[in-house]
Order: structure tokens, then C-alpha cells, then sequence
């Protein structure tokens, strides 16, 4: 998607959820279908008002492995020839400002993992990689939150799903901004206020076109999805009671307490 910028959320205010855009301080009230030509209303109100809610309600959120050469290069992998993905759970999405949950079931390291997320604006099958742009609607902030241990805990079965798919396990937002040029982004991962990631967008092996055209061969994409485009160095464990901070300029700030 090409055009102005604008940072798109969604809220709950009293009874209701709403969505428009961010300008300020101030939120611009829409209505209809975020992707589907919203309308905007004559209604405005104040972003301390209201409770932000993820930007988007994705039927999937699909993350990569392995899509950052400075990533593969420290851990001495090769880099794919197609994109290395799997599937976040719908009960892992989480609010920005909420809280991320240590898993019950078992006591493994849980570490941050600070990404960008692609949100698809259109659905596609299939794609050319030249009109992929043309399905994006937009980028946000999220955390691919892991128990490290998970992985490896079974020698017959490397448990990656259910490392990334505990509940809580998906903070994202907390908003979507359309006109942006992901190869100018930068990632920054703060864990108590330490910055302990700081990398450019431009590394990823598959860029945007890229990952929506391949994936879009295997899977349908649909408004709202997201595709979160891995990560790369710093990623790490994180203790209870730590603020992780994701922030993206032109995107924002995400925020989650880790309990």
C-alpha cells in the first residue's frame, strides 16, 4: 500500500470498540471497515480516554526464522532458500500495555524478540512479488515472545509452535502506519530501558514484496493478518517483573510488563 501516512487503532471506550486515526494526542473516529474504505466521522477523541487495543484482530499471525543475515551469521546458519515460518496461536495476542504471562506448565527462560509486523490490507493467493506492496496495508510494532527451552525439550520434535504459542505470547501495535518505507526502518528493543536490539530493516534475507508473494503461494492472506518479519541480534531472556519496550520510528512504541 503507497500513499500518505497515517497510524491506524483500534480502542475500547465505555461499552464499545472503535478504530481511526492517531493524529497527536487526538484520535479521528472512523467508521465501516478499517480495511475496506473507512469513513471518517465528525468524532474525535482523546487517546487518554480510551484503552488501545491491538490494531488488528488476525485470523493468523505468521512469524520467520532465519530472515536476518546478522542473526544467521552469529549463529553459523545459512540462509534459507524460502522463508522458514510458523504459526502464532490466536490466544497469544496481546494488547499493548497489558501484561505477558509466564507459562504455568514449566519454568524454561522466556525471551523478548522485537520485530516489525507486515499487516495485510487485501486478501491475496499467490501473488507476483512486483503487486505484493499493493496488499500490504500497513506495519506495526510487535513481540515474538519464546520459551528458549522449548524447542529442544523433546529430541524427536522441535516444539516451536508451542515455544511461541503460549497465551500472551503475541503483543502487538499499538498502531498500523500505511506510507511507510520498511527498507528505511529500524528496530529498537529496550528491557528495563536498555536498549539490548538496535537493527536495521534492511538486513532481512526476504524484504516486504518478498515474504507477502512467497507466503501468499502457500497460505491465503487476509486483511488484518500479520506476517512478523523475525528478528536479529540481541534478542534474550527476560526476568519477571521486566518493561519490554519495541519501538519503530514512524510506528511507535510498544509496551508490555512481563510477569
Amino acid at each position: 500500500m503507497t500513499g500518505s501516512i497515517q497510524r491506524w487503532l483500534r480502542f475500547h471506550h465505555r461499552d464499545t470498540v472503535g478504530f481511526g486515526t492517531l493524529e497527536g494526542q487526538k484520535i479521528r473516529v472512523y467508521s465501516g471497515d478499517m480495511f475496506d474504505d473507512p469513513e471518517p466521522t465528525h468524532m474525535t477523541m482523546m487517546l487518554n480516554d480510551v484503552k488501545v487495543l491491538m490494531p488488528s484482530v488476525p485470523g493468523k499471525v505468521l512469524s520467520l526464522w532465519n530472515n536476518f543475515r546478522a542473526l544467521g551469521r552469529s549463529l553459523g546458519l545459512e540462509p534459507p532458500v524460502e522463508p522458514l515460518y510458523l504459526l502464532k496461536t490466536p490466544n497469544s495476542y496481546l494488547n499493548p500495555n497489558e501484561t505477558i504471562r509466564t507459562p504455568p506448565c514449566g519454568d524454561g527462560q522466556v525471551a523478548f524478540e522485537g520485530v516489525l509486523g507486515i499487516v495485510i490490507g487485501r486478501s491475496c493467493r499467490d501473488i507476483a512479488e512486483a503487486d505484493a506492496l499493493d496488499y500490504v496495508f500497513g506495519y506495526t510494532c510487535a513481540n515474538d515472545v519464546t520459551v528458549i527451552d522449548t524447542p529442544a525439550s523433546d529430541e524427536s520434535f522441535r516444539q516451536l509452535v508451542r515455544a511461541k504459542g503460549f497465551d500472551t505470547f503475541c503483543p502487538f501495535g499499538p498502531v498500523i502506519t500505511t506510507g511507510l518505507e520498511p527498507a528505511m526502518l529500524v528496530v529498537r528493543t529496550m528491557l528495563n530501558g536498555e536498549v539490548r536490539q538496535d537493527y536495521p530493516v534492511n538486513d532481512m534475507i526476504f524484504p516486504v514484496a518478498q515474504l507477502v508473494s512467497k507466503i501468499s503461494r502457500d497460505v491465503t492472506l487476509n486483511p488484518g493478518d500479520v506476517i512478523l518479519c523475525g528478528t536479529s541480534v540481541g534478542f534474550g531472556p527476560m526476568k519477571p517483573g521486566s518493561m519490554v519496550e519495541v519501538e519503530i520510528d514512524g510506528i511507535g512504541k510498544l509496551c508490555n510488563r512481563f510477569a
